[in-house]
């Protein structure tokens, strides 16, 4: 019996006699760059330890011969890739999730020392699986079921929020709203939306000076400018209740959504990369504790619980993050993220990636991975990787970090 085996055999057992450890969307923050000495990767052996240790039952492993089928299929659960297209022209999709929308991010100055970040979206038309530009909006989200998007206008914050049909590129209801809007978010279940309301524009930068910096260089400014959310219930008519909830001290864009079982809201973003652990509030705006299943995520991992509920995607390792300028023997884009427990918060095992997008199932997630060269610069690509194993599975062409110039496309992921 070889060492495959032994895994598929031990996680099998976990899984019949370990009870269920319990019931259980945004923008992603990019990905700060760490020097770091990448380390010899764990065997899968090490991770079945890992996972005996903790004992939690984790999902059996696929034979690994996956559906690939046309990219013109939204409906189903196979795999639609493109690994030859970066910004995809084709639907890319995995499992139960399926890439709804990318953007593209640049600013746009507004006199010599400020200036904001202007998104430019192109969207999946579901009848054609062809994602198509479209430079009315400033903010989308998609709601599951790839039939509808909620968007929002170019000047921010903006007025109203349109319901858009995906199908068609019509809006077929309008939603005017007391304050000013520039976020948004799904629940779960599609049926409510959460519009964070703003002052300002989110996204807003400066021009620094001698004293903060390079001279000429933009930088965000962290205003402090988030004013509430309105919940609105989508079979409703009106423009939804206010909630009054300022932004943290560190400002900047702190978009709110729902937690899983929609009966809490989160926020994300906020400034600073560092502050990774949400603030959860009941849905009157009242400060609350965090869902049990829910207290150990991170906002800037967009793919948070399994459909189960039974494991939590985190961040990076740190052990296996790869070098900015790999040294001999290292091995550059062996990026690895922990899969823990989420109501314990205790390592299960790693997982293939950068950063982990969206599960495709209960085994599967979509991520980011990255490779880096010795020109200290990075690259990365949609891979599809399954817990306890190694294999990926390309879904997207590499996308570039450019130092200077736009920045590069962000996708937007729903399920399907």
């Amino acid at each position: 019996m070889n060492v495959e085996d032994l895994v598929r055999d031990s996680l099998r057992e976990l899984a019949v006699e370990e009870a269920s450890a319990g019931p259980g969307f945004t923008d992603r923050v990019l990905a700060v760059r760490r020097r770091r000495r990448t380390h010899r990767l764990v065997s899968v052996a090490a991770a079945t330890a890992a996972v005996v240790a903790v004992a939690v039952a984790v999902p059996m492993l696929k034979d690994g011969r996956d559906d690939v089928r046309p990219a013109s299929v939204t409906q189903g659960d196979g795999i639609s890739a493109h690994p030859d297209q970066s910004p995809p022209s084709g639907l890319i999709a995995a499992g139960r999730s399926a890439l709804a929308a990318y953007y593209t991010t640049a600013l746009v100055a507004k006199n010599e020392k400020e200036a904001t970040l202007e998104r430019t979206y192109w969207l999946l038309d579901p009848d054609t699986g062809k994602y198509e530009k479209d430079t009315r909006w400033s903010f989308v989200a998609v709601a599951p079921g790839l039939k509808t998007a909620a968007v929002l206008e170019r000047t921010l914050p903006a007025a109203r929020i349109g319901l858009l049909d995906l199908a068609t590129g019509e809006v077929e209801r309008w939603i005017p709203v007391g304050k000013g809007v520039a976020g948004l978010a799904f629940s779960n279940d599609g049926t409510e939306l959460v519009a964070t309301t703003y002052s300002e524009h989110p996204d807003p930068l400066e021009k620094l000076g001698n004293a903060g910096g390079s001279e000429g260089e933009w930088t965000s400014t962290h205003k402090v400018s988030r004013t509430g959310f309105l919940l609105l219930d989508l079979a409703g008519r009106d423009g939804g209740v206010w909630h009054p909830v300022a932004s943290s001290s560190a400002g900047g864009r702190a978009d709110f959504a729902f937690t899983r079982d929609g009966q809490h809201l989160f926020a994300t973003g906020g400034g600073l990369v560092t502050l990774v652990r949400p603030t959860f509030y009941d849905l009157s705006g009242k400060e609350s504790a965090a869902p049990a299943n829910e207290k150990h995520l991170r906002w800037d991992v967009p793919a948070r619980l399994s459909p189960n509920g039974r494991l939590a995607a985190l961040g990076l390792a740190e052990e296996y993050q790869p070098a900015i300028a790999p040294e001999a023997g290292s091995l550059p884009g062996r990026s690895y993220s922990l899969i823990k427990d989420p109501l314990t918060g205790k390592e299960i095992t790693k997982v293939r990636g950068a950063e982990l997008l969206a599960w495709a199932d209960d085994q599967r997630l979509i991520a980011w991975e990255r490779t880096t060269g010795d020109d200290e610069t990075y690259k990365d690509r949609l891979v599809l990787v399954t817990i306890g194993s190694d294999r990926v599975v390309p879904l997207s062409g590499v996308r570039e970090h450019p130092e200077t110039g736009q920045e590069p496309w962000e996708p937007v992921f729903a399920e399907r």
